[in-house]
């Protein structure tokens, strides 16, 4: 027995086919003489277009893959993780891309909009999604794969797939070069590193796994100081600071970041880790650092060189 057809919950290119179907039955010799798979893939395509002429773009790497794979003309609008390039700091700000306001993206009238996994907050994307106005969603991660992934969703969102595919096969062999060149360093020789995320009145915030800083250290050839202990970001207690023993504090340069390097040096745990001994503490820019975008083999090279004083080829 045939399933029935409810047009109630049809969408609406299945809508317009049975119309269509029923009011032009001349269209039914076609199957017969081996059209049909004319008509699907016309249908398919049909429904794979997007307008995304008038793109918003959430997340700095996002922004970013538009601008390489030489689309930038479409947007009209990111949020203000997307720094770079420089041309994209032109375009109106919609906000924090974990802060959201869904009228503010509206208030652009775009076509489209790309954002990362982890935008939101998420009653800003369901509204965004209701408002008729095509979503998609790049997956996040945080090594070579989930790179060269992004760029594959991007490319394919704005109908540039070819393109896409030019700009993978450089990345990734840029990738592999700075990967290979940091791999290379000695296990014994590979510095413990606590990413410090925030330092608020004594109270550490450092990165564990599964997050955008331990992907980093290990791709320059370091060694996350918390490895193996937690996944994400949380406070750290004196005990598992010491426990850590950091040969280096990596701290991120941005706007409003407070503590000096005496501050934290002084801190009562970390005041007696490797770390403080050498008064090794690392600066760097956050959104280049963990953007994992077409930049990350720079950012690798750029972390490998201030961790060892090697430059990569």
């Amino acid at each position: 027995m045939s399933k029935s057809f409810d047009l109630r919950r049809a969408r609406p290119w299945e809508v317009a086919l049975t119309v269509f179907a029923l009011s032009a039955p001349l269209v039914l010799p076609l199957a017969a003489t081996g059209q049909s798979g004319f008509i699907r893939e016309a249908i398919a395509q049909e429904m794979q277009q997007v307008d995304s002429s008038k793109l918003v773009a959430i997340g700095g790497a996002v922004t970013e893959i538009v601008y390489a794979l030489g689309e930038g003309g479409r947007l009209v609008a990111r949020d203000s993780t997307s720094t770079f390039p420089e041309e994209a700091l032109q375009l109106p700000d919609v906000g924090y891309m974990r802060q959201l306001s869904p009228e503010g993206v509206i208030a652009v009238n775009p076509t489209a909009i790309l954002a990362v996994e982890g935008s939101g907050p998420p009653d800003a994307l369901a509204v965004l999604k209701s408002a008729g106005i095509p979503f998609e969603t790049v997956p996040e991660g945080y090594d070579r794969a989930a790179i060269l992934k992004k760029i594959d969703v991007v490319g394919k969102f704005l109908g540039v797939p070819d393109k896409a595919k030019e700009l993978e096969t450089t990345v990734a062999a840029d990738l592999d070069a700075a990967i290979a060149d940091a791999a290379g360093r000695p296990e014994s020789e590979r510095k413990r590193v606590l990413f410090i995320l925030s330092f608020q009145n004594g109270r550490v915030m450092a990165a564990g796994g599964h997050t955008a800083a331990d992907g980093i250290i290990g791709l320059a050839g370091a060694v996350n100081a918390t490895e193996g202990t937690f996944e994400g970001y949380k406070p750290l207690t004196d005990e598992a600071i010491i426990k850590a023993r950091p040969d280096v504090v990596m701290v991120m340069t941005r706007p409003g970041a407070g503590s000096s390097d005496e501050e934290i040096l002084a801190h009562p745990a970390i005041s007696v880790t490797p770390a403080a001994a050498s008064k090794a503490i690392l600066r760097m820019n956050s959104l280049h650092l963990l953007g994992f975008g077409p930049r990350t083999a720079s950012a690798i090279r750029d972390l490998n060189k201030e961790l060892y004083g090697n430059v990569s080829q």
